[in-house]
């Protein structure tokens, strides 16, 4: 009887060995961690492009839905926490123009997704511009130079009007 314990305690502490021994193999080191491109080729294009065509505005580069969205519930929060606009326009006072989406070939798969993705953005007010693939420049134009040169004859407006005020700031400080 002893010797079946004595044996049952040996098998016992012989697999508990094993067992241990296994679940530390399975735990992963960490990879190496190297260095990755900002951009993809389409990405980097169309950046390029959007400076080229707006070079007074800011555009900042995937960009979390969580910078541009806020919400008073944590269950809404967590629908879009995941998610990342492309480009995002900003104007010389960093006020949001546009959120601009780039699609690939297989977006197709994913139009739920960026249906969803528009409807959340465009519910806050965020005009939303999605493109096929690299946008062409007469469309970056057509999209974007109506509303900057329309900004810009507004804000000649406003200089000139308020420019015979410069005349008192300047005499205030000789």
């Amino acid at each position: 009887m002893d010797m079946i314990i004595v044996a049952s305690l040996i098998l016992l502490a012989v697999v508990i060995a094993a067992a241990y021994k296994g679940l530390k193999n399975k735990q992963q080191a960490d990879s190496a961690l190297r260095r990755r491109a900002v951009f993809n080729s389409h990405e980097q294009i169309t950046f390029t492009r959007l400076k080229e065509i707006l070079p007074e505005a800011n555009i900042l580069a995937h960009v979390s839905f969580d910078a541009l969205l806020t919400t008073k519930y944590l269950h809404t929060r967590r629908k879009y926490q995941q998610m990342f606009a492309d480009f995002v326009v900003l104007d010389k006072d960093y006020k949001v123009l546009a959120v601009i989406a780039l699609d690939d070939i297989n977006a197709i798969k994913r139009s739920n997704q960026n249906t969803y993705e528009d409807a959340l953005l465009q519910s806050a007010g965020y005009r939303v511009i999605r493109y096929m693939g690299i946008p062409e420049y007469q469309d970056l134009r057509e999209d974007f130079l109506t509303e900057f040169s329309e900004m810009s004859h507004s804000q000649m407006l406003e200089e000139h009007v308020l420019g015979k005020f410069d005349l008192y700031s300047n005499r205030a400080y000789s």
